[in-house]
């Protein structure tokens, strides 16, 4: 049987344990090992929905390397690979 165990919170650096049932339920889940105190995992979700949530996600337009269409993707394209138009991208992930 697992041992509780103290962690050192990666954001505010104080130590909270993590208990055997706690890790039990993780493994269970295949979870990693949490690396924030409850207080930190709360305030890094709540900052995390608002950003996400109703936030405003940065886009950068593209021409389909496939069909030649205009669109939008959620990442900065590089240049080295071909971009695809969500169209385009659907069907190749069909297959």
């Amino acid at each position: 049987m697992a041992q509780d165990q103290t962690i050192k919170c990666k954001d505010c650096g104080k130590d909270f344990v993590w208990t055997a049932d706690e890790q039990a339920f993780y493994q269970e889940k295949g979870f990693n090992a949490p690396m924030r105190c409850k207080e930190c995992r709360v305030k890094a979700r709540a900052n995390f929905n608002n950003n996400q949530g109703g936030g405003q996600r940065q886009s950068f337009p593209i021409t389909c390397s496939n069909c030649g269409k205009q669109d939008t993707v959620p990442f900065e394209p590089k240049g080295d690979r071909p971009v695809l138009c969500r169209d385009c991208f659907r069907k190749q992930r069909e297959h």
